[in-house]
């Protein structure tokens, strides 16, 4: 295994990021409700400084910087979420994620970007990691929705502060945004593939990334289809919605992780 972490000058604002993130994750019982929201503003910006300060100098990117613009959006979400939900309780798993996310971009940087690659290379990854954010909101409401249901037949008040059917819907509006964002990814991907990544990349390239991230993007049509056909809610949608999400997260993330941790190649 090879840990190349982040040049050492990085270091004080993920650590920073890492801490106000894990204070309301940590002891959410010692601080108020206006304290805790604060706090996690606050390492939300200071999140998104250290994923720009990672992206100075040479372009490096890897499985851990891709987790950690995940986190950065689903966090995103949430805070714009509770301004038009404020009952909505998951500020501990938000602010656990993106610690965790934070720490590992900085241990994890990932690889230097060829000089061949495009200029509109990040544009595409944009897009990726939006899909990638969209379906993380989807899998944190729908795990939420799973808890609240979970309460309403023990007849305990729900846990996530939201109706069911209201967790319900948005589990759903996220998964749409992100079978949009993602089939964007894929078309430009395979159109564009030769010019994004240069002239060694063939216009459609089968390799473990594309087969994972085709299989979710099935996977996620699948549950979109089986909604809107056969009413498909419930365990079932929940159980399609964690598949099509584990195998987008093998696609990308999940390869390079192996590649750059297990193996050590950066390939």
């Amino acid at each position: 295994m090879i840990l190349a972490t982040a040049p050492l000058w990085t270091l004080p604002f993920s650590a920073l990021a890492a801490l106000i993130y894990a204070l309301p994750a940590l002891v959410p019982q010692r601080l108020s409700d206006v304290n805790a929201r604060r706090l996690l503003l606050l390492a939300w910006v200071l999140h998104a400084i250290s994923l720009l300060v990672l992206l100075m100098g040479p372009v490096r990117f890897g499985f851990a910087p891709a987790l950690s613009v995940t986190a950065w959006l689903l966090v995103t979400a949430y805070v714009i979420e509770t301004q038009f939900f404020p009952k909505l309780k998951a500020r501990w798993a938000m602010a656990g994620l993106g610690a965790v996310a934070v720490g590992l971009a900085w241990l994890f940087p990932g690889t230097p970007l060829t000089a061949q690659a495009s200029a509109w290379l990040p544009l595409h990854w944009a897009l990726g990691l939006s899909a990638y954010g969209m379906f993380a909101a989807a899998v944190v409401h729908a795990w939420l929705m799973t808890r609240t249901e979970h309460d309403i037949r023990l007849a305990h008040e729900g846990s996530s502060g939201l109706p069911l059917l209201t967790l319900e819907r948005l589990t759903f509006r996220f998964v749409t945004a992100g079978f949009v964002l993602l089939t964007a990814t894929l078309v430009a991907g395979t159109l564009f593939g030769e010019a994004l990544y240069g002239q060694s990349h063939a216009p459609w390239h089968w390799d473990h990334k594309r087969v994972f991230a085709v299989l979710s993007w099935i996977t996620f049509a699948t549950l979109l289809v089986g909604r809107r056909q056969w009413g498909w809610r419930g365990r079932r949608a929940v159980r399609v919605l964690y598949i099509g999400a584990g195998l987008l997260l093998l696609s990308y993330a999940g390869s390079r992780f192996v590649m750059e941790v297990l193996i050590g190649r950066a390939g």
